[in-house]
C-alpha cells in the first residue's frame, strides 16, 4: 500500500469517528421514537384537550407518535417534577401554564421545581379567557351594576371558584382589589360542582374558564357579564371585556410546551417551528375555537417572558388575598 493510500485511509477513519461522535449528527435522526408529553392535570380537562389537538397534528409532521401522560395533583406540581427530572433528549416534553409557571411560585412556600433553572420554553400555545358569570336572578345586567351591588353589601355576595389558587379564584381576587369590593370566596374541587351550585342559586357569581362555562352561558342557565381578556372573545362577541368597566383588568389561563433544561437547542427550535405551523392552520384553529382556546404564534422565549411578567402580578394578588395551598 502506498503512503498516499495509507494516509487517505487513516484520514477517512478519523473523519468517520469524528462524525459519529458529533453531538449534532448524533441528533440528526431526531425523532426516531415516540415522544412523551406530560400534562400535569387530569384527562378530559382543558389542558389535556389542548395538548391532544396539538399532538394529533405534530405526529403527522414529525412522523412519530405522541403519548399523552396525565400526571394530576398538587396544583400541577407532581407533573412538573416529573418533567424536570426527565432526560433532556427531546423525547419528554411537558405542558406548562399560568399556574405551574407563574402562580405556584407565590402560592407555595417551597416549590419543588424551579421553572427558570430546570425547564426551557418551547412554545406559547395560547390562552383561554375566563368569564365573570352570575346567577340569573341576582338582578344585575352588567359589571358596573355588580360592582355597585357588591359595594352596597360588603361580604354578602358569595364568589365561587374551581379551587384555591386557580385563575378563577385569583382572577376574582384581582377584580375585588381593583374595584374596592369584598365578596366571600367559596372554593370548590373543580368547576362542575361550582357551576351546579351557581345555577341552583347557592352562590352568586364566579369566574371560570370559558371552555367549561360556555355551554351554560349559551343555554341561558347563567348570565355572563364579562370576559377576562384584553379584548372580547370571538365566541361571545356580545359580552364585553371586564376591562371595558375596570380599566387594566386582564387575566387569562395561558399555556405552552416546555422541555427539561439541557434539551438540545436544535430540537427546541424544530419543535417550535412545527408547533407554529400547526397553530397557523385554519382547521386546527377551528378545533381550538370549539373549546374557547385562542392560539398565539412566536419564539420559544415568548412563553417564559409571559410567565415572568405575570409572576409579579400574581405574587401581589396572592399576598393581598393571603392565599396559600401548602
Amino acid at each position: 500500500m502506498t503512503n498516499y493510500q495509507t494516509t487517505r485511509r487513516t484520514f477517512l477513519k478519523l473523519g468517520a469517528a469524528a462524525m459519529a461522535s458529533s453531538p449534532l449528527l448524533a441528533r440528526a435522526a431526531w425523532p426516531d421514537r415516540p415522544i412523551r408529553l406530560i400534562v400535569p392535570s387530569a384527562a378530559g380537562g382543558s389542558p389535556d384537550n389542548i395538548c391532544r389537538i396539538l399532538t394529533s397534528e405534530l405526529m403527522k409532521a414529525l412522523g412519530q407518535p405522541f403519548v399523552i401522560d396525565n400526571k394530576p395533583g398538587a396544583s400541577g406540581n407532581i407533573g412538573m417534577q416529573e418533567i424536570v427530572r426527565a432526560a433532556p433528549d427531546g423525547y419528554t416534553l411537558g405542558y406548562g401554564n399560568v399556574g405551574t409557571l407563574a402562580i405556584n411560585k407565590s402560592l407555595f412556600s417551597k416549590l419543588p421545581y424551579d421553572p427558570e433553572k430546570q425547564l426551557v420554553p418551547v412554545a406559547l400555545l395560547g390562552y383561554v379567557q375566563n368569564a365573570l358569570v352570575v346567577r340569573n336572578d341576582l338582578g344585575v345586567k352588567n359589571v358596573a351594576e355588580l360592582i355597585a351591588l357588591a359595594r352596597s353589601r360588603p361580604g354578602k355576595l358569595s364568589m365561587a371558584s374551581p379551587g384555591n389558587g386557580t385563575t378563577g379564584h385569583l382572577g376574582g381576587e384581582l377584580f375585588k382589589s381593583m374595584t374596592g369590593t369584598f365578596m366571600t370566596h367559596v372554593p370548590y374541587r373543580g368547576s362542575p360542582q361550582a357551576i351546579q351550585d351557581l345555577m341552583g342559586g347557592q352562590v352568586d357569581l364566579m369566574f371560570d374558564n370559558l371552555s367549561s362555562i360556555a355551554p351554560h352561558i349559551k343555554n341561558g342557565r347563567i348570565k355572563a357579564l364579562g370576559v377576562s381578556g384584553r379584548a372580547r372573545s370571538p365566541l361571545f362577541p356580545e359580552v364585553p371585556a371586564i376591562g371595558e368597566f375596570v380599566k387594566g383588568y386582564e387575566t387569562t389561563a395561558w399555556g405552552g410546551i416546555v422541555a427539561p433544561a439541557g434539551t438540545p437547542r436544535d430540537v427546541v427550535m424544530r419543535l417550535n417551528g412545527e408547533i407554529n405551523k400547526v397553530l397557523g392552520s385554519a382547521a386546527v384553529n377551528e378545533r381550538y375555537a370549539a373549546i374557547s382556546f385562542e392560539t398565539t404564534i412566536g419564539s420559544p422565549d415568548r412563553l417564559f417572558d409571559r410567565a415572568l411578567r405575570e409572576t409579579r402580578m400574581w405574587t401581589e394578588v396572592v399576598k393581598r388575598a393571603g392565599v396559600q395551598v401548602d
